[in-house]
């Protein structure tokens, strides 16, 4: 039992971003649609589940990543990885351009695979967005949907998914 509920029309909602260095500095995607990009992360253990990889895939479909566009694609665990290979979406995604590493953090905790270098921006499905999260201190990160990651990784700009859906 609840002491009260609430109702929201969110029909009018557009996908969130939240701008680099603050996880609550959240504005809706049109406010930075257009800014360029030069890695999109999907995956670790925020972004990385089945679903997160699904919806990636329904937007890669058929599509290319930008040619000066990393995509990385990082599943949460071992048997995510393999149910997104016995579903398909893992085929879509390197045919789209993106690349696969093992089910880690990866960039997350700026250590390996696609640590971003100073100027570079990234959107990522990550838990965190600080100066240095993910390599240089220099460097943006936007935090967004699976959707929006995979989108701006299509148009090399931050893009609001809905066109792809």
């Amino acid at each position: 039992e609840y002491e009260s509920i609430y109702n929201f029309d969110i029909s009018d909602l557009e996908p969130q971003v939240a701008l680099p260095h603050r996880v609550d500095n959240v504005v809706s995607v049109s406010q930075v649609a257009g800014k360029p990009i030069q890695q999109a992360l999907i995956g670790t253990c925020t972004g990385g589940r089945i679903n997160d990889i699904k919806i990636a895939a329904k937007i890669l479909k058929g599509n290319k990543i930008l040619s000066s566009v990393r995509l990385l694609i990082i599943p949460a665990s071992n048997k995510i990885l393999e149910k997104c290979i016995e579903l398909g979406y893992i085929q879509i995604l390197l045919g789209a351009g993106a690349t696969l590493t093992t089910p880690s953090c990866g960039p997350c905790l700026g250590a390996h695979e696609g640590v971003l270098s100073e100027g570079e921006a990234c959107i990522s499905t990550s838990s965190r967005n600080f100066p240095g999260r993910m390599g240089s201190a220099e460097a943006k990160i936007f935090l967004s949907s699976p959707a929006t990651a995979a989108a701006s990784a299509i148009k090399g700009v931050i893009t609001d998914p809905r066109e792809y859906l």
